[in-house]
């Protein structure tokens, strides 16, 4: 499938190195704790929920995760190298075409507040909800 000329497909597990590379370089939230994430939590999302990659010249150059159960986008991003091409919106638009496929009526997310991941779900129609118990900024979007 592509999403605004960008290839977008299900992640694999030949993908993982390359999705870990990605998380571990981004510039903003970043993950202090590696070990939040687990093995088994990112090959449940890749298994069962829905995992996406988008690509840049054959290699995975960004990657999106939500849960169909709850609507939750887990993760979005996109390597720096690759930023401002299209890729977030392309992955973002996908994950939340398969959760209204799926009967997720409203998405949610969490961000840093200030960042550029902020003003960008902004942008694209998320309505602010609050700020969580950690600090970040939670938002809602409605599907369809």
């Amino acid at each position: 499938m592509t999403a605004g000329g960008i290839p977008i497909r299900k992640a694999t597990p030949a993908d993982q190195p390359r999705i870990h590379a990605i998380r571990m370089g981004v510039r903003e939230n970043v993950l202090s704790d590696p070990s939040r994430v687990t093995d088994e939590e990112v090959a449940w999302y890749r298994e069962q929920a829905i995992f996406l990659v988008s690509e840049a010249g054959g290699e995975v150059a960004g990657f999106s995760c939500a849960n169909h159960q709850t609507g939750l986008i887990w993760a979005l991003f996109v390597d720096p190298a690759h930023e401002g091409c299209g890729h977030g919106q392309a992955l973002l638009d996908a994950a939340l075409d398969a959760l209204q496929a799926g009967g997720i009526v409203q998405a949610h997310l969490t961000t840093g507040g200030g960042t550029r991941a902020e003003g960008f779900y902004r942008r694209q129609g998320w309505q602010e909800m609050g700020v969580s118990l950690d600090g970040n900024v939670v938002f809602i979007k409605p599907l369809g």
